[in-house]
Parts: structure tokens; sequence; C-alpha cells
């Protein structure tokens, strides 16, 4: 492996950088990468090694790719297994003191064989991939993950809420007001803008959201955020739990996705003459993730804890239909107020929650978006309210309920098998289908215990 990855100016300015981290308090840096159970798995060297990881990376077991969220490690068709070694490449673009974790930079990390070339099955770069085939279409993507998290009482295994009050009221902010001005300080000093924080909904739930940037960036910035916030939760002497459920039976937390696509005239979602103001293209690619939802759950939210939070009436995105601020929809279209629509509409996937490794949702959000153009598809009628509400033989189509439906539903789609490749394909298959399979029986309150602190 040689140093030709990096280009000569940052060859150059890596003594600077180097010294320039030094001057700040650190000496040591953590590269991450997040596996197929969508947890962050790291690797750290000391600062005066970073310029050695940069140029020939650092080693890590392929084993990694088929790790189910528990640490069990299952085979799959090409991965899992004792054999073989990678190489993880910090991404010096993105390398950045943390500030809540004093002493230490962060950069995420891209895979690489041995030999040199990219990791059949790396994540990071299966995003990139399909960034750049939208950028090939002449169309920039902006995407941004909303963080949603429940704030517990530092040291329970159980979850004890470390903040009480009504939903999005006053006297919980009033509690966590001055752990949100210093979470939202530390955030801006990683170089993240933040656009809101609010107490969400449920049992001690706060949520926070940063601007919109290019998907890769976006999947970065996810990983970042939670760091920033489980840490300075600590810092507070509570702790932060980003599960999809932490207490059996109430609405858990989401990590939506959003995103928007602009060519040259502007927005796709603005200013046509499909439903409400939709460009052809912009229905075509909203038709297209539509139909890959099935699909696209097991990529999302495929964990088994995730459907104790995928259920109808939570505003939880159970429902296989789209339609405007509709909350009960999959997929919620967020149109601006008036005058903002050039930049402010977007798309919104709301069946995705933090169990899931961002640069696969935001490649595979892609793909099938990508194949929607492809095909010209067009959306069907939209739908509003709740559809929970209607008669049994009146609702609409329901999202797999069963981390198993959403497994098949992965592995018969032709969409993502094509865009992720056969190696990558698979080993996402065989960890939702492993996790399925051993927890197929587990009682909500063991899942519940199982996953809490995983996220």
């Amino acid at each position: 492996m040689t140093s030709d990855r990096i280009p000569a100016e940052e060859r150059a300015d890596l003594d600077a950088t180097a010294e320039r981290l030094r001057a700040g308090g650190v000496s040591m840096v953590e590269m991450s990468f997040v596996d197929n159970a969508g947890v962050v798995r790291v690797k750290s060297v000391p600062l005066d090694r970073l310029g050695f990881a940069a140029r020939y990376g650092v080693g890590v077991s392929p084993c990694f790719e088929t790790f189910c969220f528990d640490d069990v490690m299952v085979l799959g068709r090409h991965l899992g297994g004792p054999d073989g070694d990678l190489r993880l490449i910090p991404d010096l673009d993105r390398l950045v003191p943390l500030a809540a974790q004093p002493g230490w930079a962060w950069a995420p990390a891209d895979k690489f064989v041995q030999e040199g070339p990219r990791f059949a099955a790396c994540q990071r770069a299966f995003a990139a991939s399909q960034a750049k085939a939208m950028q090939a279409r002449g169309l920039r993507v902006l995407a941004a993950f909303e963080h949603e998290w429940a704030l517990g009482a530092g040291g329970a295994e159980d979850f004890v809420p470390a903040v009480t009050g009504p939903a999005y009221g006053q006297p919980r902010l009033e509690v966590v007001a001055g752990y949100a001005r210093d979470l939202v300080d530390a955030l801006h000093a990683q170089n993240l803008v933040v656009h809101q924080f609010h107490p969400e909904y449920t049992t001690g739930q706060l949520e926070l959201s940063v601007a919109a940037t290019d998907p890769v960036a976006a999947a970065d910035d996810a990983v970042l955020v939670r760091h920033t916030v489980r840490q300075v939760s600590l810092r507070h002497g509570w702790r932060a739990s980003f599960a999809p459920c932490v207490v059996p039976g109430v609405p858990g937390s989401g990590a939506h996705l959003h995103l928007s696509l602009r060519d040259e005239q502007g927005s796709l979602f603005h200013g046509g003459e499909g439903p409400h103001g939709l460009r052809r293209e912009g229905e075509a690619f909203l038709a297209g993730v539509l139909a890959e939802l099935p699909a696209l759950q097991a990529v999302g939210a495929g964990n088994p804890a995730s459907f104790l939070r995928l259920q109808p009436s939570r505003w939880a995105g159970v429902w296989q239909v789209w339609g405007r601020e509709a909350r009960e929809a999959a997929i919620r279209l967020v149109l601006g107020v008036t005058g903002t629509g050039d930049w402010a509409a977007n798309a919104e996937v709301k069946c995705f929650d933090a169990t899931a490794n961002p640069y696969l949702v935001v490649g595979a959000v892609l793909a099938a978006g990508a194949e929607g153009m492809r095909a010209g598809l067009r959306l069907p009628a939209e739908v509003a309210g709740d559809p929970a509400l209607l008669r049994e033989e009146q609702q609409p189509a329901r999202l797999p309920t069963s981390p198993l439906a959403a497994a098949e539903a992965l592995e018969g789609s032709r969409v993502l098998a094509e865009a992720m490749g056969e190696v990558l394909h698979d080993a996402v298959v065989t960890v939702r289908r492993a996790e399925g399979e051993r927890f197929a029986e587990a009682e909500p309150a063991e899942l519940v215990s199982l996953t809490r602190w995983r996220w």
C-alpha cells in the first residue's frame, strides 16, 4: 500500500496537521467504521502514527462484516470467519479534534484490501459510489439525519429517565438547558451546524437536527453527532441511548433521513407539474424509494428491536405510502413555507432508526431512487391521516413486521443487490437474517435489555 492514495498537497500538509492537533492537546486519533449491524467499531493510533495510518492503513479483520449487534459472528457466502485482513485508511478531510473527548481526534475510515484496491464490502465506499452516480446525472444530493435519543440516569442498566415533563414541553427543556448548550457548543466546535434542539415525545426523549450536506458527509455526521451526545451526556452524569426502544410498549426513537435533489434548474421537489409541485425526475426518485421500502427496511431498521418501535399510530412510518406532511407515511414530503420551496423542499424517510449503518442507508436510498428515475416510475395516490383507523380491507400495505421478512425482502431486491454488489449485499442479508432467526422468540423486555445501550 503506497502513499499515492493521499494527494500530494495533503501529504505535504500532514506534518502541519499533526502539529496543529498536538498544539491543541491531541495525542490520540480514533478511526471509526460502522458494521452491517449498525455498531460503530474503532481502531486508534497515537498522533505520531497518523501519517503511517494515512499511508498504509491500520489492520482490521473482515470478520466484522458479519458481526451481529451482540458481537456474535456468523458466516455468509463470502465473508465471516477468522481469516483475512483489511486496512483502515482515515479520511483526513474529516479529521477533527473531539470536543467532548479531550486529547482525541476522530476520522471516519475507508476499507481497503492489503493489495491496494477498495474492499468490495466497504459501506462508506458504497455510499460514495451512489452519490457519484447521482453527480453523473447532473444532480446534487443533500442529506441529513434527525437524531432522537433517550436520556437516562447514569450507571443504571435499566432505563430510568433523566428528564421528565410534558412532550415538547418547556419544563423538560429547563432540566436539560445547560446540557443542550454544552452539546451544541461541542458540535459547533467540530464544524457541525445545528439547526434545532428540542424535547421530544416519549420518555426522556430529546431531538437534534444538523444541516444537510452531501450523502457521505451526512453519514459521517451521524457517527460524530451520536458520539458527541453520548460523551456530553456522560459529563452531565447521564447516559444517552439511540436504540429504537428503551422501554417496552412505549414509542421509541428513530433516525429519519431527509433528502433533497437539485439540478441546474433548482430543486426536483419544487416547481414542477407533478403532485405538490414535484418535477418529473423528483417524483420518479421518490417512487423508486417507495417501491424498495420493504428491502430498505432491512438496511435502515432491520434489528429485531426495531420492530418494537415500528408500530402503527406512533408516527414511525410503518405504511408503504407517501404523503405531504403525512407523519404516519413512510415517506413524508416536506414542501417548506411559501417562498422557500426551491431550497427547503425535501423528503423524509421515517421508518429508519439508529441501528442502521448510515452509509448503507444513504447509499441504498440513492440506489432505489436512481432506479425509479431510470424506470420513469410515478407515485401512487398519496395517503393522509392514520391508516390504522381504516377498516382492515381499506388499509394500505404495511412494511415488513419482522426482521426475517425484511431480510427476505432485501435478499430478493434486484435493485439493491446490483447496487451493493454480491459481497456487501450478502453480508447485510446474512447479518439481518441471523439476528432475526436467533431472536425470533425473544420477549420485548429481553430485546430491549440486549439493545438499550448498544447505540
